[in-house]
């Protein structure tokens, strides 16, 4: 179970399969609260520098077992929140999340890892003040997908652990197993769901509404000039810029 947030900061994620037009009202949201004055901060899953090079190899050389898969998203996020999101949400800044802590717990257990023991992994984070869930019927999203892109990747299919031959019936098997597992989460910890096949902005005037009462009579970070926040982590910097040792 996630701990109550006791920091100054707000925080708010979104979730959902591939294709479900999260990241898009994300986006949308972080502008307008940039707009409003407020100090925000955007994180994404799977984007830590310090981790980068060792996933990108691995999959390449398609390394990854279900459990090494799931350890090493972890490290991912762990590096994140311990140098950007914990520290900014102590200081009273708006943390916004495209995916979090959820995602591990759908893609890793639809992988077959044991639920039980992916929850343990991020025991150290916290209950977000406000997780979007953005559900679409699974055509739509497997849709979305394919027309975006000219060549689906192998773990986002799912190809690692054999549900089909062709990687886009792979891709359709292993969503509809993600979806499902959030579905089970709505419940368990208050995911609060988005009809993300709704036009989109009728989705955002929903979700600031949402987030409007969220931040009722809460004084954040200011940010007077409305600028965004980058944070960079020196320890990856440096080994990133260090070469091959």
């Amino acid at each position: 179970m996630l701990k109550p947030n006791d920091t100054q900061g707000k925080l708010i994620i979104v979730e959902g399969i591939d294709g479900s037009g999260k990241s898009t009202q994300i986006d949308l949201l972080n502008k307008w609260l940039q707009s409003q004055g407020y100090s925000v901060y955007f994180s994404e899953w799977n984007s830590s520098l310090l981790v980068k090079s060792t996933t990108k190899s691995a999959k390449k050389s398609k390394a990854f077992t279900p459990t090494t898969f799931s350890i090493l998203q972890c490290t991912d996020f762990a590096d994140r929140w311990e140098n950007s999101i914990f520290p900014l949400l102590k200081a009273g800044v708006i943390v916004l999340a495209d995916r979090y802590a959820y995602t591990a717990f759908a893609r890793d257990v639809a992988r077959g890892v044991d639920p039980a023991w992916v929850r343990s992994m991020y025991a150290f984070a916290i209950q977000p003040d406000a997780a979007l869930y953005f559900h679409v019927p699974l055509e739509v999203a497997v849709e979305r997908i394919t027309a975006a892109r000219a060549k689906l990747k192998y773990y986002e299919a799912g190809m690692d652990i054999g549900l089909h031959e062709n990687i886009n019936e792979s891709f359709k098997l292993f969503q509809g197993r993600i979806m499902a597992e959030y579905d089970k989460m709505v419940d368990e910890f208050g995911l609060r769901t988005i009809d993300g096949t709704l036009p989109v902005q009728q989705q955002q005037k929903q979700i600031r509404s949402i987030v409007k009462k969220i931040l009722r009579g809460w004084e954040g970070l200011p940010n007077p000039n409305k600028t965004p926040i980058i944070i960079k982590n020196p320890q990856a910097s440096d080994k990133g810029k260090g070469g091959k040792k």
